[in-house]
């Protein structure tokens, strides 16, 4: 179907002689709007979005008749339509997202060069920590910034604990002067990240190793978690200090946990094990950290724990070892569920 817009709108300003199939698809568009339709143009390719706007432009005045011919012609294409597929690699992917398993699809969308749909500075933000750093440390100081700047304002914290002081420092600065970059920029950067991400080697383990050692640490028995520690410092004195900070023990709760999580932890870890755990603690950091819990939760719930604890038989070695493990893998449990979030040591900035 073609006219001659000409004829359409002689008082307007000169239109295309002919309508094309960017025409017809910007009438629709239009007319949809018109009609108070939500049409999600920015979820389009970018070059779709530049054409329409395009399109749009060159038009003026459409008459009724000219209108009803593009709206029918659309409609009879859609009803002819009996099956449609996504459009290329990148759709198929998008369209089967969680029905692949994850090994295939990374390995499809690193092979044909796909990036993950979604906004790209949101699956940055995903990232744990360590690899988070070690991501933004392959990158210029500038671009750190901008990294920063768009993360989460507790991940920015927690990360800038995590680095060395004249880095952070480097990159603090960096974030006054990145004032005047503009969001493309700040889209290609993070366009640039995400990439990387996905062109990363697939891996069968989630957490790096020191998570994953730590979190075995946390809850075993003090003299192994020691032995282990002082073999691996003499071999690889980094990984002992990374492990060292990822471990969490019962003595760590002051330091770790906020006063106001307190009752929920207790709460969780039950009166049994709490009662155990008051029992068989005299002294020392261990001691510390009971009475950082009682002090943080209602004078009625402390008191009667103590009274519990008054009444048990006193507990061995073996035994409040073993409750205040089941205290931290609680712990552990709520973090990974969201309801806890602990602190950064010796910074007391939260630590997803």
């Amino acid at each position: 179907m073609t006219q001659d817009l000409a004829q359409i709108a002689p008082n307007a300003s000169r239109a295309p002689a002919v309508l094309t199939r960017r025409h017809k698809a910007a009438i629709i568009v239009r007319f949809l709007m018109s009609e108070g339709a939500d049409i999600p143009i920015s979820e389009l390719p970018e070059h779709l979005q530049q054409a329409l706007t395009q399109a749009m432009g060159q038009l003026r005045l459409i008459d009724q008749t000219t209108l009803t011919g593009v709206v029918t012609e659309f409609t009879e294409e859609l009803e002819a339509v009996g099956l449609s597929f996504p459009d290329g690699l990148a759709g198929a992917l998008d369209e089967l997202d969680g029905c692949l398993s994850p090994e295939t699809s990374a390995r499809l969308r690193r092979e044909a060069g796909v990036r993950q749909k979604g906004d790209p500075w949101a699956r940055v933000a995903g990232l744990e920590n360590d690899a988070l750093l070690e991501l933004i440390g392959r990158e210029s100081t500038e671009v750190a910034a901008v990294a920063i700047s768009k993360l989460p304002v507790d991940k920015a914290a927690t990360l800038l604990s995590l680095m060395p002081g004249t880095e952070a420092r480097r990159i603090a600065y960096a974030v006054s002067q990145t004032e005047k970059v503009t969001p493309e920029a700040v889209y290609r950067i993070g366009l640039a990240l995400a990439t990387q991400i996905d062109r990363s080697p697939q891996r069968a383990f989630e957490a790096p190793p020191a998570k994953r050692l730590g979190e075995i640490l946390d809850v075993s028995k003090s003299s192994t978690r020691e032995e282990v520690l002082t073999g691996i410092e003499e071999n690889d004195a980094d990984f002992a200090q990374a492990l060292r900070r990822a471990i969490l023990t019962f003595s760590d709760l002051p330091e770790r946990l906020k006063p106001l999580d307190a009752p929920t932890l207790a709460r969780e870890v039950g009166d049994e094990m709490m009662a155990t755990i008051i029992a068989g603690t005299d002294e020392g950091q261990d001691r510390d950290a009971c009475d950082f819990l009682l002090e943080n939760m209602s004078k009625r719930l402390a008191d009667q724990l103590r009274e519990t604890a008054r009444e048990i038989t006193p507990p061995d070695t073996a035994q409040t070892e073993n409750a205040m493990a089941q205290a931290i893998k609680t712990l552990r449990r709520l973090q990974n569920e969201g309801e806890i979030t602990l602190l950064v040591p010796g910074q007391g900035v939260r630590q997803n």
